[in-house]
């Protein structure tokens, strides 16, 4: 029995081993299937339709790592984007444009992170409010119309490329170096850890938990500005459904790559790899030719293998410290 339960305690510390022997070997598979998977093309396009989806799933790793939880993503790319789309139709380009998005995502952020970490009133509840609050701004400013003809010095950035690559996955590799350096090199990254492990701990350590809270929000926001950013640059138009669905997908990447749903454990590879499965796993249904449907089923699947991996590491990890206690006793 403890041998068991030591497996499950390596289990669910070695999640991003686990998905790399994953995608390992379902890629194998796959190119066995389908020669066409291994093809630079394709795993390049792979790399491209998740980008987005990662640097929003980076951003909830950083609330989730809290104990928190933003279902207002989606709505706040809809709002970014538009804001996006907006400025990059005055002729001002890309950077101007990025940050305009950036800029709205940040204040949407901040918005949730000031009700969460000042009101003290429930993430889940604050976000499903913004959520609509923001999609109505969306539709309010826009009249339900969407914004076409972006302009060609925008939507380079999603569609130009650098040493071959598109560069939004040179953006996605820079987000994730920059966001994993702070949460492990940085006091702060560590506090927020410290902040979802254990509030009260973390307080009478000296953590600022409540400037901790408005910050993972207001980062979140931040980098899903820029995720709209590139999502309008990439398709060259802004739609008022934009982001419809996205927060689950990207709280499906955070929790299949190893972040603990109830905070305190997590890391930016292991989101960026939960990502790129998910990737490969929608990529794997049109090589295939089988229904899409059934990418909801296998990814649902996945989230309840890695939250039950989560909680039966969780459990003999509380087992094991209270064994030692009494031992200590």
């Amino acid at each position: 029995m403890a041998a068991r339960g030591t497996w499950v305690v390596r289990l669910g510390g070695s999640r991003g081993a686990g998905l790399l022997a994953v995608l390992v070997l379902g890629g194998t598979a796959l190119s066995l299937a389908s020669p066409a998977f291994l093809e630079v093309r394709n795993l390049t396009d792979i790399l491209l339709n998740i980008s987005v989806l990662a640097i929003v799933a980076i951003g909830m790793t950083l609330v989730i790592l809290t104990g928190g939880i933003d279902i207002s993503a989606g709505s706040i790319l809809a709002l970014a984007a538009m804001a996006a789309g907006y400025v990059a139709q005055k002729g001002l380009g890309w950077p101007a444009a990025t940050v305009a998005a950036a800029l709205t995502g940040g204040a949407a952020g901040l918005l949730n992170g000031l009700l969460v970490a000042r009101a003290g009133l429930p993430p889940i509840i604050v976000t499903l409010g913004t959520m609509s609050v923001y999609r109505g701004l969306v539709m309010g400013i826009t009249g339900g119309k969407w914004i076409y003809n972006l302009p060609r010095n925008f939507t380079v950035l999603g569609q130009g490329r650098v040493l071959g690559l598109p560069i939004p996955i040179w953006i996605l590799l820079a987000v994730a170096v920059l966001v994993g350096l702070f949460l492990n090199r940085t006091a702060f990254g560590r506090g927020i850890y410290a902040a979802g492990s254990n509030p009260q701990a973390a307080r009478l350590s000296g953590v600022p938990v409540r400037l901790t809270l408005g910050f993972v929000y207001t980062a979140s926001g931040l980098l899903t500005g820029l995720a709209a950013a590139l999502f309008a640059a990439r398709f060259g138009v802004v739609q008022t459904t934009a982001g419809l669905g996205l927060e689950l997908n990207a709280i499906a990447a955070a929790v299949i790559g190893g972040t603990n749903i109830a905070g305190g454990s997590g890391t930016v590879a292991g989101t960026v790899l939960g990502a790129v499965l998910m990737g490969v796993i929608a990529n794997a249904m049109v090589l295939l030719r089988i229904s899409a449907f059934w990418e909801r089923v296998v990814v649902a699947a996945l989230i309840l293998v890695a939250v039950v991996v989560d909680h039966l590491a969780r459990v003999r990890s509380l087992r094991l410290q209270a064994g030692q206690r009494r031992a200590a006793v």
